[in-house]
């Protein structure tokens, strides 16, 4: 394993939960844990200092994004991310290959890489494994991916099976470009909903050795009930003194079924793009601050959370903030749910720990999804 990382299994086995630290040079993470994303180098609307204060750990940027704008050289005649974003501590950058399923009307796959026609103006841009892996390089995170292909759900085999093939052959291309010893380099595990497809490409992505690993494909349409099943083929199948990452994952009933299987990190947009829509999380589900029972309640959105927004805003007063139109609305829900998903992660990692993970997250979802 690199210099640029170092995994410490502290807890656990190789299919249930576990609990481990990941150190990088910028810092150290607690696993299991969540990653915020900052897509464009800012998780919006939330200060650096913020984050450290609600427990972050860790935050994602997106390679595509950044290639776009500002550019890659840019980023890194700014001094690199770290600098750019003024977070010092661990940064995980993603390396596109989500863009190969999320703009797939507007891309074309080869064997040399991804071609898109980008969002912004319209012109051409090429991915390639070794531009990937340059581009992320000058961004100087951290721990950065290898360049894969996300198939949709549902898609026909021959298109998992292409994905797949892409998948390997990209990431012995990603290994062969990477040239900084102070990054770590991970792999992704692709396969669709086919079993056999998801052996045969963690057969090959771990035979060559990263220093961590991912699971990818999945929350892109396929539910809950066939995610369970994808993670639970994959994540035995990784080595035990590895990392496991899985990609665009967050909902509360997902993580905790990916936990109990050994799963130590997972990213998604779900706190922050629901912040910027009224909505927040809290131990007892869901609260829609724009309804109108919310108009003169006194009350913090959650009376035991710590977070800034709590302790000092009240649902009444969020909610005039969105019918308002200002701008501090999102942003102070964003901050409580950047930190419920912290203290989340704490109790499952403490649940671990004490060998009580069943019955803690049997009520975590029994008290969350009541009224559904």
């Amino acid at each position: 394993m690199p210099d640029a990382l170092a995994y410490e299994l502290l807890g656990g086995g190789d299919q249930g939960p576990r609990v481990g630290r990941l150190a990088t040079p910028h810092g150290t993470v607690e696993t299991p844990a969540f990653i915020p994303v900052g897509t464009k180098a800012t998780v919006k609307g939330v200060r650096p200092e913020t984050l450290r204060e609600i427990g972050v750990e860790i935050v994602l940027a997106n390679t595509y994004h950044l290639v776009l704008r500002p550019g890659a050289e840019v980023v890194r005649d700014l001094g690199g991310l770290h600098a750019m974003m003024g977070w010092d501590g661990p940064i995980l950058t993603d390396s596109g290959g989500f863009q190969v399923f999320s703009l797939a009307a507007l891309r074309r796959l080869a064997d040399s890489g991804v071609t898109f026609r980008n969002h912004v103006d319209g012109r051409e841009m090429t991915l390639t494994p070794e531009s990937a892996v340059a581009a992320q390089n000058a961004l100087g995170a951290d721990i950065i991916m290898a360049l894969d292909v996300c198939p949709p759900y549902p898609c026909p085999r021959e298109e998992a099976e292409e994905a797949v093939r892409l998948t390997i052959a990209w990431a012995e291309r990603c290994r062969a470009a990477h040239g900084r010893t102070d990054q770590a380099l991970w792999g992704i595990v692709q396969g669709g909903v086919e079993k056999d497809l998801r052996e045969r490409c963690a057969e090959r992505i771990v035979a060559m050795d990263f220093p961590g690993y991912a699971i990818g494909g999945v929350s892109v349409g396929e539910g809950h009930d066939r995610l369970r099943e994808v993670v639970g083929w994959t994540a035995p199948l990784l080595p035990r003194d590895r990392p496991r990452y899985l990609m665009g994952v967050g909902e509360l009933r997902d993580v905790v079924a990916a936990v109990g299987m050994g799963v130590d990190l997972f990213d998604c947009v779900l706190p922050t793009r629901n912040g910027r829509n009224a909505c927040a999380f809290t131990a007892g589900g869901m609260i829609r601050l724009r309804n109108e029972a919310n108009r003169s309640d006194r009350r913090p959105i959650e009376e035991d959370c710590d977070c800034p927004t709590c302790r000092r805003f009240s649902r009444g007063t969020l909610r005039h903030l969105f019918a308002a139109d200002e701008m501090l609305g999102p942003v102070l829900l964003s901050i409580h749910n950047l930190r419920f998903y912290t203290r989340l992660f704490g109790r499952l990692r403490q649940a671990i720990r004490e060998g009580r993970f069943d019955a803690v997250t049997q009520g975590l979802l029994d008290r969350y999804y009541r009224n559904d």
